[in-house]
């Protein structure tokens, strides 16, 4: 039996969990509302304030998709009580953001400022010019704006410049000082 997927999900108040027909789940909370579908083999039941998981044998498909079903269920539930966050870091001599009205500017050292328009149910916060917060109910939705923010200037190896998650580390290399093997 699959460790994660056998612990029951605990729905906290204020938090409403509808388990429709053909297992399309929809979670409401005080964040906003999430709706998924799962796995129709996937057996979803809900007893009071617990939501869990079973599935129907034991086959390898069937092993995988139950510890997944519970995270992904688990994740809904946090996201609509308490929400996600992801912190990103700017690193380097002139770089910074800016919050213009709901939307990002970037100045990473191109010839041009680059715009980030926020997507429903994300909000940007930037405490200072150095710091953006990804903010909101989607767990999935977060972590991608998040890459897409680092895909714009990843952190180099050699002078660690660029935007990085704030928890990441940069693994630095030697310049061609370095590199002399005598």
């Amino acid at each position: 039996m699959s460790r994660i997927g056998r612990m029951p999900i605990t729905v906290p108040a204020g938090v409403t969990v509808t388990i429709g027909d053909e297992n399309v789940v929809t979670v409401k909370g005080p964040q906003g509302t999430l709706t998924q579908k799962f796995n129709v083999n996937m057996k979803i039941e809900q007893n009071g304030a617990e939501v869990t998981v079973s599935r129907p044998n034991d086959d390898p498909e069937m092993r995988s998709l139950h510890g997944l079903t519970r995270a992904l269920l688990a994740d809904m539930v946090t996201g609509v009580n308490a929400g996600y966050a992801k912190t990103l870091q700017i690193v380097g001599v002139g770089y910074r953001v800016a919050l213009q009205g709901k939307n990002l500017v970037l100045n990473l050292g191109f010839s041009h400022p680059i715009n980030v328009e926020a997507p429903e149910g994300i909000k940007f916060e930037v405490p200072d010019p150095n710091t953006i917060i990804v903010k909101g109910f989607d767990k999935q939705a977060v972590g991608q704006i998040a890459a897409v923010i680092r895909s714009k200037r990843p952190p180099e190896p050699y002078h660690g410049k660029g935007v990085k998650y704030s928890d990441e580390v940069i693994r630095r290399k030697a310049g061609k000082a370095g590199g002399k093997g005598k």
